[in-house]
């Protein structure tokens, strides 16, 4: 599945929260970084599960794109973590 959101937050940030979520927040889907670059991110979890994220500043806005076949509802709890545009960050 593939999930896009909006967020306030610089990319960096979003794929620092990323590593920190699935390594520390969800132990029976822990997932842990593969490869990395500054725009994008990619975690393995489970069985060699991929998770692949990615960011780009459009707008003033970072929009963030996640892919996943097993970690869906992980990743949906995590990318509703992060702070709309409109929200200060926590």
């Amino acid at each position: 599945m593939v999930f896009q959101v909006a967020t306030m937050l610089d990319g960096a940030e979003v794929l620092r929260r990323a590593k920190s979520f699935f390594a520390e927040r969800v132990p029976n889907q822990a997932a842990f970084p593969e490869k990395e670059g500054p725009t994008w991110l990619t975690l393995r979890g489970q069985g060699g599960e991929e998770i692949a994220f990615a960011v780009r500043v459009e707008a003033g806005t970072t929009l963030v794109r996640a892919s996943t076949l097993l970690f869906d509802q992980a990743v949906d709890r995590f990318l509703s973590t992060l702070p709309a545009p409109t929200e200060q960050p926590a």
